[in-house]
């Protein structure tokens, strides 16, 4: 797959763990969320691809604060 940012074909996958912090003030005490996935990292210019695995995203999208939740479709 080409790079999105420089269409480079120079990349490699790496294994990740890293961990996401919900922000505002009520989060403080919140340690974050542990996400373990792979990394597509783009040798040239060194943008990263990853997903977020199904467990982890629905815990982020229930802490996002509500202004930050992408509005859902009618029905979705």
């Amino acid at each position: 797959m080409l790079c999105l940012s420089c269409a480079s074909g120079h990349q490699a996958d790496f294994s990740a763990e890293m961990i996401v912090h919900v922000g505002g003030p009520k989060n403080l005490d919140n340690p974050g969320i542990w996400i373990f996935t792979k990394l597509s990292i783009c040798l040239d210019c060194g943008c990263a691809r990853f997903t977020v695995p199904e467990i982890e995203l629905a815990l982020l999208a229930a802490g996002a604060p509500q202004s930050e939740r992408p509005a859902r479709a009618a029905g979705a």
